[in-house]
């Protein structure tokens, strides 16, 4: 399975909400972008203590939930566009439902594994000037998710993201975030303790999982 992969963005933090600072706008990058264990070479995080690292190295967002979006957001400007929600990586075909934690993807020339979805924050409804889309986020686990890099390489808009391994067990984004985020843990408490003991899950989420479970 591939998909043709998008514009391949980056951004620089900036002031954004009084002093605090925010990477979340990006903008297509252009040419071929190196992929290192932090992620693509150019793109930086405001806020380190919540965001990057390896197990955030690169955040991918489905072009498929811009329709949705923008029907529900009566077609906002920051929706014409990938990034609206500071993805670095856009592909149409695949989202959460048909992707699992541990997947290995090919993306260009770099190797990456799922490593979980992304939490939403306040800065979504303050970049779209909206309340309520960070909710909205959770209710409909259109999250996306975020990759670390295995082996790093080059990627640039045009090249393709190609599945390679299966993760173990068939935990889909889609689920992990339902099950941690949007209160399925209360009605399946043994899947949760799976989830505390999924290596490929990275620590903080599977340190939540084993919280709810208990």
């Amino acid at each position: 399975m591939s998909w043709s992969i998008g514009p391949v963005l980056t951004g620089r933090a900036v002031p954004f909400r009084r002093e605090e600072r925010s990477a979340i706008f990006k903008s297509p990058a252009g040419g071929p972008v190196k992929v290192g264990p932090l992620g693509l070479a150019g793109d930086e995080q405001g806020d380190k203590a919540h965001h990057g690292g390896v197990d955030m190295a690169i955040h991918h967002y489905p072009r498929d939930h811009y329709a949705a979006w923008q029907e529900e957001l009566d077609g906002h400007d920051l929706l014409a566009a990938p990034g609206a929600f500071g993805e670095n990586i856009s592909t149409s075909g695949l989202t959460e439902k048909g992707l699992g934690i541990g997947d290995r993807l090919r993306l260009g020339s770099a190797l990456v594994e799922v490593s979980q979805g992304r939490q939403p924050c306040w800065k979504i409804d303050h970049k779209f000037q909206r309340k309520g889309i960070t909710a909205r986020v959770v209710e409909t686990a259109r999250c996306g998710w975020y990759y670390r890099v295995l082996e790093p390489g080059e990627v640039s808009e045009g090249d393709t993201l190609e599945l390679v391994e299966r993760g173990e067990g068939g935990w889909t984004v889609e689920r992990v975030f339902r099950l941690l985020f949007s209160g399925g843990h209360k009605s399946e408490p043994e899947a949760l303790r799976e989830l505390a003991g999924l290596k490929p899950l990275c620590e903080e989420w599977r340190d939540r999982a084993a919280r709810l479970a208990d």
